[in-house]
């Protein structure tokens, strides 16, 4: 792949949201699942996504966002949720011309940063109006990670403990994976998580632009995921574990006739003994394709 810059409710049947974009460009499934901890609590669901699609035809963009409510804030899915609103309605608004902007990479670094500074203000502005005197932006603590698929090139901006993975290239036929954000320093920031209300939120947010025309699959997930989705047995810090990867986005190169079946095989997924013994936190997982890869069959092995 090809950096172009580096800038510094309640379930309903397990799922609190589900969609499918219908535009010819990518295919996009995604699924908030509350997980074990909250089942055996009576909590509902803090996780949240959503997505939108902007732009002139031909140069369509794809926003995709995860939030991830902090679990010790009394408010935090209300914070998650208003956070996927602004995100893709902010993101989405200055991402939408960039196809047809000069300056590629540092152009695209500068508005990501510009459309993650106007979240932040929004959301402690309508939190602190939210919350009046009963609290404040901390109560409605939560991550944000977006994903801005664009025409040959793909945004990243993180702020928490969200990962996106991307499916680009192939090695010997087998489809290769990258994963955003990639790791930082030993010791920088260790294994703390900042959050939209945090005072250092525009200090700490991770910025990634990549061109590169042959992404053809990501996946965007909190960290309810992340043992399952990423592997460091190589000693070298978290990568893609490429069989959850494959696994994942196969289901959506060659979908079934019912989009509600395609859902369920994923929550079935996201909710199974296997996924909750390594991890009993709410999960989110964002899919989207572009294109067919037909030969590679489908299934959720």
């Amino acid at each position: 792949m090809g950096r172009l810059s580096d800038g510094g409710g309640d379930e309903v049947s397990g799922v609190v949201g589900t969609g499918r974009s219908q535009g010819a460009t990518w295919r996009v499934h995604g699924l908030s699942v509350r997980g074990y901890r909250h089942v055996q609590q009576g909590l509902p669901c803090q996780d949240a996504w959503g997505q939108v699609c902007v732009g002139p035809h031909g140069a369509r963009v794809t926003v995709l966002a995860v939030a991830d409510g902090a679990g010790s804030r009394p408010r935090s899915e209300a914070g998650a949720h208003l956070a996927i609103r602004l995100a893709t309605s902010v993101f989405g608004r200055r991402l939408a011309s960039f196809p047809t902007v000069p300056g590629e990479g540092d152009t695209l670094a500068r508005l990501q940063r510009d459309a993650f500074r106007e979240v932040v203000d929004t959301f402690l502005d309508d939190t602190r109006e939210l919350a009046g005197d009963r609290g404040g932006p901390e109560d409605f603590a939560t991550t944000l990670t977006v994903l801005a698929l664009g025409p040959g090139w793909v945004g990243h901006t993180s702020l928490g403990d969200g990962f996106a993975v991307l499916r680009a290239g192939e090695t010997d036929g087998a489809p290769q994976f990258h994963l955003l954000p990639q790791p930082e320093p030993p010791g920088e920031y260790g294994n703390e998580t900042t959050f939209l209300s945090s005072p250092d939120a525009a200090s700490r947010v991770r910025i990634d632009c990549v061109r590169d025309d042959g992404v053809d699959g990501v996946l965007l997930s909190t960290d309810g995921l992340a043992q399952a989705a990423l592997s460091t047995t190589d000693g070298r810090g978290p990568a893609p574990n490429r069989s959850f990867a494959a696994s994942v986005l196969r289901a959506l190169d060659r979908p079934g006739p019912d989009p509600q079946a395609d859902a369920e095989d994923l929550g079935a997924l996201l909710r199974s003994h296997r996924l909750t013994a390594l991890n009993a936190d709410d999960k989110t997982l964002v899919r989207a394709v572009r294109g067919a890869r037909r030969e590679w069959g489908r299934s959720l092995s």
